[in-house]
Formats: C-alpha cells, structure tokens, sequence
C-alpha cells in the first residue's frame, strides 16, 4: 500500500528546499530557517526551523514556554538535519533560543543563525519579528540604482559608527540615537557636506561593543542597539529618499566563540573549520567560516542577499577579506595546512568569493561589493570568468600606507621621500580603487589625522588640508571617516560621541569649510570621478619636484573639455613664482585656493583667471606663474 506524502504548507521545509541548502543554492534560504509567524490554517503562531546536523535531539525555548525544554520538541528533517516546530502560543516579540542536545549528552542553549531580531546585550536571546511587509517608499531610488554605474559616478563616502557619531545624554544605550533620529540628522549632514554615500559600521548584531560590529553573532539582524527592524528599514528608506547610498559592513571572515553564538553549535563544528589550524584565528581568538562547505556558503550568501535584497542595501564593504584568502594570515609555521597543491591560498575561499559576487550582483545591478583587501591579491576587481575575484572595488590600502607615512614625516624629510605620493598611481588602474583614510587609522594609539601631522597650530591644520586636497584630486573613489572632515583632536572611541564642540573654534570650522568645498568640487566636475578606471583621465605635469615638495596634475574629463589642474605645496615655504608647465594656452580659471580666510588662510588676493605665457616648465610650451603658498592648493578649471 502506497504511503501518502504529506502536503507541505508553504513555509514549511521541503525536499526542494533541503536539495538546494545542500547545493548551496538556496539563496533565499533566510525565508525558511529561522522564526517566521504563519498560520498553519487553524492557528497563528511561529515556525521555527534550524540547521543542527549532529544534534541529538532541539526544541525551542522561550517566554512563551517559560524556557522549558521538554515543551516545544523539534522534529529533525533528513538529510540535511534541518529541526522544525509550528509553535502557536509563540507570538511576535517573544525572546527564544534552541536548546540542543548534543551526541555527548550535554545540553547547549543557542541564539537562533536567521533570527530577524536580538535581545539587547548583554542579553543573548533572539527575538520574533515579523519583517515580511516593510513599508519602503524608495522606488525612484531604486529603480535609477539599477542604471547606476560605479565606473562613471562619483562615491564620496562617510564612513560612520552609529553609536558614537552623536549621543544623547545619558549612559550606555540610552545614549544612544535610534535609526531614526540618526537618519534624519545624519542625512542633513551628508547633503550639506556634499558626501554620496554613507557606510556603516556595526549594524548586525553583536555582543561586545568594543569589537565595533566586527564580531558578529546575528548575521541576520540588525542590531537592537538602535532599534527594530521596521526602524533599520526606515533609515535605509530615508537616506534613499534624500539620495544617499548606503553601504554596510560585512564580515563573512569569522565569528566569536560566544556560547550563544555559531560556535560549536550543535556540539560540533558546524559552521567552521574542523581543523583548528583552519578554523581558528590565532591572533583575534575567533573561529573561520568553512567556506568548503555547502550550506554554509549558502548561509554567507544568502545573508549578503538579504541586505541587498530585502533591507535595500546598496552594497557590502566586506572585512578582513585577506584573512580568507591566506591559509597562513596571522599563522607561524605548524599552524596552518597548505592546500591540495602545496601552497597558502585558501582555495575554497576564492571559490565563495567568485560566486557571492557573481550572484549579488548579476541578481542587483547598479549594487557593489567592496573588498578590504590588504595585500597585492591580483584581480580582486577582475571577473569571476578572467580569473578574479569579481569584486566592484577594493580598497586602497598600499596609498593608505604611502599617505599617512608621507604625511606624518617632518617637511623637511619629505623630499626624500618624495615618491611614497607618485607610486600609487603606477598601479591606480590594476583593480577599481577606493581611496580610504578609514576608522582603523584613527585608533589603537595611531592618533587622529589632525595629530598624524608634523609641526603644530597652524601646521597641522595646513598639512591636513593640502593633505585632503591631493586625495581628491587623486585617481579613485573616496572615504574618510566620520570627525576627520572637522579635524577630530582624539582617537575615535565607540564609547563617546566626535567632539562637535571643536567646530566652535576657528581651525576646525576652516578645515570642515574646507573638505566640504572639496566634496562639491568633486561632485561637480566629471573629471575627477568619471575616468577614474581609465589611464586617459590622469596626467602628472611634474611627480618630480622633490626638492620643493610640490605635485601638480591634470584630471581629464571624458570630452576633454572641462579639465581640473591641481598644483599641491607639502611644505611651509612659500614659493614667490612657481610656475606650472602647461600645453594649451588657454585661460585657467582659479576655483580652489587653501588660502582663502574661510579655510583658515591669509586670504591675499589672487587673479581669477590666468592666462599661460610663452615660457617652456615642465617639458611644455607654456607655463602658469602662480604665488604659491605654505602648504597651498591650487586647482585651476581649463
């Protein structure tokens, strides 16, 4: 006699659904396992599905149960070892986790991996929600996203930690600003400055502040600290309305070992490495995702869809990126295992890479993936298909380097050198840069950017500006870190707000009127964003004026037609009558000049427009006489 097959309700784990979890194709795996409110057609109540492959036995505990384990037993679904339980009496806003019982008897309780919500730390429990019907009004946004190109489109990035940006008084989270009053005030601050783009530090939940979001333990929520869900989705809606994009911070590199979290949990390695040598990071004491395996790719992927796809995001700055592609990264000898041929790349690493790019954004055109790539990694921005990574860009950690040790060196030195500033732009055009003075420059006793530079008082002010102007004008899409645009004094802490106080005082006000007439200036000429990946849309007219530290260069617009001439002083000497070489003579007319008052200069009064004469500079016909001040920039329109 035939056995009849049971009729699945639609939320219900299938056969389909445990093929393509096991493929790690089921990239909307997050509508499934979790907790999800249904209606099993006599009763409302919760769905509960979770992944625990060597589990003895998991139910569900939680206050709708008064946390005993015996209530709500969990069925196990072959052959994944997916648990499943309609629970009616658990209801929306309820904290639940999984109890799990393990192969050695032992009993561990566990946060749900797909829960939508958190309790607020140090609480550890998953909270049900229901995120199934958002209220979003961003369509024009997201229908011009599809279009959008980031080869051809500028990307000036405020990179911004939520919990310190601006707090109410008040101690711990009470403190802090909820999505929704950080959107509103937050966006008026981007559009005012002229920024595109905001990143955000730290929304997936997390247990220990002091890991800034870095350590994560509900890949799937977003953080209580701020708010629900509904709030997170009403930032995201506000910032798109407004026409800022933003970008979150992701980190599929490895995870805490909190009891609550994804280590061990089922008793076993489930989520990582097996091989401690693997599956261990010797120096950050956390535990590497085992990109070998099919479901849990599927998770990583499928999370980097969800915020893409259902919160809307506009892309991922993914963390640590060389840390998963090193078997060695952070290992002494003995406490890593080469791969099938002998070396040091994690094969199975490159392989998740190539697909997660390839799927988020072939399924979301106009979305970008940013690799924090710290090495020379050839092709992190090439295709899948030509042998890369598949990256939209990587951050430019090598100019990073060569900046800030430049600029921490007394004038003086600094012809000597000279080419720590030239020598990005021999490689600028290898993979799709972003240029990023980001918040790990700023902490861990490397002093805020304003105190990075040599001298003191008017100094370090002047440096920081001509400083901000090369970066620019330099080849690459850019991001600076929340503070450094008002010339922050102390390391950023996430323990207390920037020190908005210091805009009172004269030197802060000039260099934020500074950044933000440079954000404009970038905005508004098409020569400094859309070539960016081009050699054709970068010219140096002398890299080799070492003796007085001083860079000029060309940014060449698409049509050639509007042109941006930058001419940069790194020193305190002011040059009467420098001349820059020039090769049309045309007029040049003067658009930004450091030494205005509003910047915190002189504010001597300077020509317009200048009109080159016939006297050969620089191996070209014509030159530009220009008085040339301590730390000056110039940047001439032609």
């Amino acid at each position: 006699m035939a056995v009849k097959e049971k009729t699945l309700k639609e939320y219900e784990i299938g056969e389909l659904d445990q093929y393509l979890f096991g493929q790690g194709t089921h990239y909307e795996i997050y509508k499934k396992l979790g907790a999800h409110l249904v209606n099993d057609g006599k009763n409302d109540g919760t769905y509960f599905a979770v992944w625990a492959p060597h589990a003895k036995s998991v139910s569900v505990i939680g206050e709708f149960n008064n946390w005993d384990s015996k209530a709500c037993p969990m069925e196990r679904n072959d052959p994944l070892g997916i648990y499943t339980a309609f629970v009616p009496e658990a209801k929306k806003g309820d904290l639940y986790k999984f109890c799990i019982e393990t192969f050695s008897g032992s009993f561990i309780d566990k946060a749900d991996p797909f829960a939508n919500s958190a309790e607020m730390r140090p609480g550890t429990a998953s909270r049900i929600t229901d995120i199934s019907n958002l209220k979003w009004s961003d369509g024009k946004w997201m229908e011009h996203r599809k279009t959008w190109d980031h080869h051809k489109e500028p990307m000036a990035i405020y990179e911004a930690h939520i919990g310190s940006w601006k707090r109410h008084p008040g101690e711990d989270y009470k403190g802090f600003y909820t999505y929704r009053e950080f959107a509103h005030e937050a966006v008026s601050y981007l559009k005012e400055m002229g920024y595109t783009h905001i990143e955000l530090m730290g929304i997936a939940e997390y247990p220990f502040d002091g890991s800034w979001g870095y350590q994560v333990t509900g890949y799937f929520a977003p953080t209580a600290r701020y708010g629900t869900p509904e709030d997170f989705a009403y930032m995201i809606n506000y910032f798109h309305k407004n026409k800022i994009g933003v970008i979150l911070d992701w980190v599929p590199a490895h995870f805490p070992r909190d009891a609550h979290g994804l280590a061990d949990f089922d008793g076993t390695p489930v989520y990582e490495y097996a091989d401690p040598r693997k599956g261990e990071h010797p120096d950050w004491g956390t535990k590497v995702f085992d990109y070998g395996k099919n479901e849990v790719k599927n998770f990583l992927i499928s999370n980097a869809l969800f915020w893409v796809e259902h919160f809307h995001i506009d892309g991922l700055r993914v963390d640590a990126v060389a840390s998963m592609l090193y078997l060695d990264y952070g290992r002494q000898d003995g406490q890593w295992v080469a791969n099938k041929y002998g070396g040091n790349q994690n094969l199975e690493a490159i392989e998740f890479f190539r697909h997660m790019n390839s799927i988020v954004l072939r399924r979301n055109p106009g979305v970008v993936t940013i690799a924090e790539e710290s090495t020379a990694w050839p092709m992190v921005t090439g295709k899948p298909e030509d042998g890369g990574l598949g990256f939209s860009m990587k951050w430019n950690m090598g100019w990073m380097h060569d900046f800030t040790e430049y600029m921490k060196l007394d004038p003086y030195f600094r012809k000597g050198a000279h080419n720590l500033m030239t020598f990005a732009s021999s490689y600028a055009y290898s993979e799709n840069y972003i240029l990023v003075l980001s918040h790990d420059e700023v902490v861990h006793l490397k002093c805020s950017m304003l105190n990075k530079m040599p001298g003191l008082g008017f100094d370090k002010f002047a440096n920081l500006k001509v400083g901000y102007a090369f970066m620019m004008g330099h080849p690459g899409k850019k991001l600076l870190f929340m503070g450094q645009e008002f010339a922050q004094l102390r390391e950023w802490s996430e323990a207390r707000e920037l020190d908005w106080y210091l805009l009172k005082e004269e030197e802060h006000q000039a260099i934020q009127n500074f950044y933000k007439d440079l954000l404009h200036l970038y905005r508004k000429n098409k020569a400094l964003y859309e070539e960016d990946c081009s050699p054709e849309g970068f010219e140096w007219v002398n890299a080799d004026d070492g003796y007085r530290s001083v860079y000029s260069f060309i940014r060449h617009s698409k049509d050639n037609k509007k042109n941006l001439l930058f001419v940069c002083n790194f020193t305190p000497m002011e040059w009467e009558d420098y001349r820059v070489g020039v090769s049309r003579r045309k007029q040049y007319k003067l658009i930004l000049n450091s030494d205005e008052p509003q910047y915190g200069g002189k504010g001597e009064e300077r020509p317009k427009v200048y009109k080159p004469e016939k006297q050969e500079c620089d191996g070209r016909p014509y030159s530009i006489p220009y008085k040339l001040p301590p730390y000056g920039v110039a940047v001439f329109e032609f």
